[in-house]
């Protein structure tokens, strides 16, 4: 049974079990963690723009200003603000998120009897909520880092100053869009990644290899984007949103949603839009790329 959620290696022995699940998830935490690694500054332009005119109208500036007055301004430093939680959080996130994704499928193969597009679709999302949940802290810290390039302190400074000035729970901001958006990406990217390489895998002469992970995974980036954009600006807003030192402005995900919409226009849902989609883009692919490649090299069947 074991053997059949974790891709179908047979194992003999109770010994052979850890190590074995142990390279399910850390093959899937590396490779989200390298394709952070390479994108990280993009998601630091991307809070910035998400961040940009908070509560009122105005002329939106482009990623690309952004950009540049960041390495004005702040320097090149300013763009790897984060890095070590963002690192942190993808091991952690990333390999739960990918390594529960395939034993949720064959739970529900084995109850159901099938792996259709709603199956993948449910797996992905129950994934990606529980990961989202478990590593939450990580995110909050990753975002505030993101926005003080004036901060002296560290990461483990930071977290302490949150939890002094907010409370414990302040580490649990946003953690409802978090989960929201956890939820849809890893269900549109995983079901989508999933369902591509089987219908490439069927209707062209593509075979398992570079060439049918790069174009699947960037079909699953295109539509992780467009479906996790907005989520993804309401969670920004609320765990930079520090009650001790002001007015609360949002009260709840939806309060946040509708308050965006009335103060800054509905395209407001989509700022950061192109920094998450510049973003998203390359880091789907190389998350796939990266662990097709390490779930062969360790000997587990491709996703």
């Amino acid at each position: 049974m074991f053997a059949a959620l974790m891709g179908g290696k047979e194992m003999k022995g109770s010994e052979l079990r850890l190590p074995y699940a142990a390279y399910h998830f850390t093959t899937s935490g590396a490779a989200v963690a390298v394709a952070t690694a390479v994108t990280h500054p993009l998601d630091v332009v991307k809070v910035r723009l998400q961040m940009q005119l908070a509560g009122q109208r105005g002329h939106l500036v482009g990623m690309g200003t952004i950009f540049t007055q960041m390495i004005k301004n702040e320097g090149a430093g300013s763009l790897y603000l984060g890095l070590g939680p963002a690192l942190t959080r993808s091991l952690l996130y990333g390999g739960l998120r990918l390594g529960l994704y395939e034993p949720f499928k064959y739970v529900c193969e084995h109850v159901v009897g099938s792996t259709n597009i709603f199956v993948k679709i449910a797996s992905g999302a129950f994934s990606g909520a529980i990961a989202t949940g478990v590593t939450n802290p990580t995110e909050v810290l990753k975002v505030r880092l993101q926005m003080n390039s004036s901060s002296q302190t560290g990461p483990f400074r930071e977290m302490y100053k949150i939890v002094s000035d907010e409370g414990v729970r302040a580490l649990w901001k946003g953690v409802g869009p978090a989960m929201a958006r956890a939820s849809c990406l890893t269900a549109s990217q995983l079901a989508t990644y999933d369902e591509s390489k089987q219908v490439l895998l069927k209707w062209t002469p593509l075979e398992e290899g570079f060439h049918l992970h790069l174009i699947s995974s960037c079909i699953a980036g295109t539509v992780g984007t467009l479906v996790t954009a907005p989520v993804d600006m309401i969670k920004t807003r609320l765990m930079l949103q520090q009650e001790a030192r002001g007015v609360r402005n949002y009260r709840n995900a939806f309060h946040c949603a509708y308050q965006v919409v009335l103060t800054e226009g509905f395209g407001a849902l989509y700022k950061g839009g192109s920094a998450t989609f510049a973003r998203l883009g390359p880091q789907t692919a190389i998350t796939f790329i990266v662990c097709e490649k390490l779930r062969e090299l360790v000997g587990i069947k491709a996703i």
